[in-house]
């Protein structure tokens, strides 16, 4: 499960950096400016820069992208531990999500001091904040590892006549 976990992982942080690169090109950027161009009536393309963590909070650059990202890399360790355990094709592939997602962001923390995010949807004068493909297979990793713990039912150990199974 490992190798299958570190695969999404791998894919997702590669197609999350040249979906970035896409937008930078496309808006003649080099790093982190503010663009917009409206694309639908629900859908706009931007180009903007993210130096907190979800939905713009504590958006200050400096030390908080410091921080973000020296939390970000210890959550990715903590994760490619878990996914070394890992018994199932579902919760591989969602650490794998995660992973790579987790990884893409620090990759722009690391080259813009910001996150890049260019999706925004919007219907009137209600928008959900501008996200990236990075922001999008974390809230799918997130989302398949709440289904697998709620949904794939693991065996409960079965005690023995008089033994304790409950440590």
């Amino acid at each position: 499960m490992l190798g299958r976990g570190l695969a999404v992982a791998a894919v997702v942080a590669a197609l999350d950096q040249a979906t970035k690169a896409m937008v930078l090109v496309f808006f003649g950027e080099t790093g982190c400016a503010v663009r917009h161009l409206p694309v639908t009536r629900y859908f706009d393309l931007v180009l903007t820069c993210n130096p907190g963590v979800s939905f713009g909070l504590f958006n200050r650059s400096g030390i908080n992208s410091l921080v973000f990202t020296l939390a970000a890399g210890a959550i990715i360790v903590v994760l490619l531990f878990w996914l070394s355990r890992v018994r199932t094709n579902l919760l591989a592939v969602a650490l794998g999500l995660v992973i790579g997602g987790a990884a893409g962001n620090v990759i722009d923390r690391l080259r813009f001091d910001a996150v890049v995010d260019f999706l925004y949807f919007h219907a009137g004068s209600w928008g959900w904040p501008a996200f990236n493909l990075a922001d999008a297979a974390i809230c799918l990793g997130v989302a398949a590892m709440l289904l697998d713990g709620m949904l794939l039912r693991r065996e409960a150990p079965q005690a023995n006549r008089g033994e304790d199974v409950s440590r």
